[in-house]
């Protein structure tokens, strides 16, 4: 039975670019596993958007001197630019800043408020003497008290990873653009949401997920746990930017975008059923359906603790305010394969420097293909890498051009110019031991190569479809069909039949990762059905506005069957399309070109 699949996103905040850590990170892992879900016959539904609210939006608009709408509607046009160019295929690519996430977040405010986890505090927090106002927390930095970093923010440590107590930063100073004054603490009112409450379902929760979750994600999350324990944290902030506190006497108040970024999982499958005609029930109340949530190391803890103490809190309560629906509950994450981050010529990756692969800027001299590939032989799984274009250029042309790209061109180029175009018309009967070794061996890759999918092991699937190209590659080697065809043609045809069978299957284990030259191949073998659907941008209007959301349209719903996850039956004599070279050599040039523009 089709299994319903969840694939949820990081949502990129509207302040900076897409580079390729951003997309090793979280964007690409997530297509991966779509793709291959839709081949396997699964109905997955994808979605992320633009992070709208919080800090680094309105610092991003202080810097550039512009209003904040503005800003964060630009920086998510760039992100469709740059998704759809890389075909990263989202059922809804949306926003934070919409009617519908407006109104999702505040009914689960009020959701866990009547099941009594939310209450009231008075807290210091820093003002600003200088502005007259509080400073939300990137706009405070200082020492960390618990490893000494003098970078950190008020509410994380990005060098030790840890969750910090605003009050207790050492030494803070003001980052907003003009501001001298020296941060003093003023009292101010909040809501909290009582985490100690859920803490041992919480563990319960991940425990339970211990035999396919990441022991780096696993680890992580109850070292934490049993180190420090799920504590009462705010989830209001003094904003006017954000989503207002739907609470009578609370103006001036807005939700902390912690607390609301990620309830865009579920407001983004609510707003796609709006528009699709979909059911977001069928994902997010049914026992079935998995989740996975695809992100970057610094956001484990919010996915693994706080998002699912947020979701048990809420239960079935959500629905009931949200559409006056009974008895739904909210479905918790099967999975959170977050990936640990991508370095680059072995320093961090750092926009303010221009230290970074823009995705975009890559685009104009890459073909998408090539650039997937690398990312993900190159994913940080299991710990951080490193982009070295020196190994970019090594990689596309060992592995993408020599190892599969040429396979194919050269098998299909043969048999189009000896069969008139044609697949070799050969008797099946009369395959051979070593043919039918080889087609055996491709065909126990549907198993093994989708194992490693399922199980999000992307950088060992890539690796052993170069394995199994590897094997047709000597096949081809021993039996010499080049040579063959000028003294035993019947020989070489069964050759060439069996090579395009098993490319023909190959072509099935790259797809996830290389979408558009698997298409490009797909069609060359003459199928009129597509492999994959296709992106397309709408214009979605409400109160707030309209935005522009990035959809995908599968080659299912256009009555094709969804399952394609199955050894190649190409048959002996049909036509073949005129094949032209997948993927393009690169010159070594190209390394310290690429080189003298970091850092500029």
């Amino acid at each position: 039975m089709p299994e319903n699949i969840l694939i949820a996103i990081a949502w990129p905040y509207a302040n900076a670019e897409i580079h390729v850590g951003n997309l090793t990170g979280s964007h690409l892992p997530g297509d991966i596993v779509a793709r291959y879900h839709r081949l396997i016959g699964n109905h997955v539904l994808v979605v992320s958007g633009t992070d709208s609210h919080g800090t680094p939006v309105t610092m991003s608009a202080d810097k550039l001197k512009k209003p904040v709408e503005e800003v964060y509607q630009s920086f998510h046009a760039t992100f469709l630019e740059t998704f759809r160019g890389y075909g990263i295929t989202y059922d809804l690519f949306t926003s934070t800043h919409t009617e519908n996430h407006f109104k999702v977040s505040q009914s689960i405010f009020l959701a866990l408020k009547e099941n009594g986890f939310l209450f009231t505090r008075v807290e210091p927090q820093w003002f600003s003497p200088g502005l007259g106002k509080f400073l939300p927390d990137r706009y405070i930095e200082g020492t960390c008290y618990l490893c000494g970093f003098e970078g950190a923010r008020s509410d994380q440590c990005d060098k030790c990873g840890n969750v910090l107590e605003p009050d207790k930063l050492l030494s803070p100073k003001s980052k907003w653009a003009g501001d001298t004054s020296t941060p003093e603490l003023r009292e101010t009112e909040h809501f909290y949401i009582d985490l100690s409450k859920l803490e041992p379902q919480v563990v319960d929760f991940l425990q339970a997920r211990a035999p396919h979750m990441r022991e780096t994600v696993l680890g992580e999350s109850l070292g934490k746990i049993h180190a420090e324990g799920l504590k009462p944290r705010p989830i209001t902030r003094d904003l006017d930017w954000g989503i207002p506190v739907p609470v009578p006497g609370w103006e001036g108040k807005c939700l902390y975008v912690w607390f609301e970024a990620v309830i865009g999982y579920l407001s983004a499958a609510i707003e796609w059923s709006k528009i699709s005609g979909g059911d977001w029930k069928d994902w997010w109340s049914n026992p079935a359906a998995k989740h996975y949530h695809f992100i970057g190391k610094d956001n484990i803890f919010f996915h693994t603790s706080l998002w699912p103490a947020e979701l048990m809190g809420v239960g079935a309560k959500f629905a009931e305010i949200f559409s006056g629906e009974k008895n739904v509950p909210l479905s918790l994450p099967y999975d959170v394969p977050a990936n640990q981050f991508m370095n680059l010529e072995g320093q961090k990756i750092s926009g303010s420097r221009n230290w970074a692969v823009w995705g975009r800027d890559a685009l104009t001299r890459y073909d998408a293909d090539a650039l997937r590939f690398y990312l993900t032989i190159n994913m940080p799984e299991a710990k951080d890498s490193d982009w070295d274009w020196a190994e970019f250029v090594s990689r596309n042309n060992g592995d993408l051009v020599a190892t599969w790209g040429n396979l194919a061109n050269r098998v299909l180029s043969f048999s189009f110019k000896h069969w008139e175009g044609h697949v070799p018309p050969i008797d099946l009967a009369n395959l051979r031991e070593a043919d039918l070794a080889l087609l055996a061996t491709i065909e126990n890759g549907f198993q093994t190569v989708g194992e490693l999918y399922n199980a999000v092991k992307l950088r060992d699937a890539l690796k052993e479809s170069l394995r199994l190209a590897t094997e047709v590659n000597r096949y081809l080697d021993a039996n010499a069909p080049w040579t063959a065809i000028k003294t035993d043609r019947d020989s070489a045809a069964l050759t060439i039949y069996t090579a395009l069978r098993a490319i023909d299957s190959l072509k099935l284990f790259f797809a996830p990762v290389l979408p558009f030259t698997s298409a490009r191949l797909h069609d060359f073998f003459g199928y009129s059905s597509p492999l994959f659907g296709e992106q397309y941008l709408q214009e979605i209007s409400d109160s707030l506005g309209v935005h522009t959301g990035l959809r995908y349209r599968g080659a299912e719903q256009d009555g094709i069957p969804a399952f394609q996850w199955q050894p190649s039956q190409l048959k002996p004599g049909v036509p073949l399309n005129q094949p032209a070279p997948l993927f393009k050599k690169l010159e070594e040039k190209v390394i310290e070109a690429e080189r003298s523009r970091l850092g500029n």
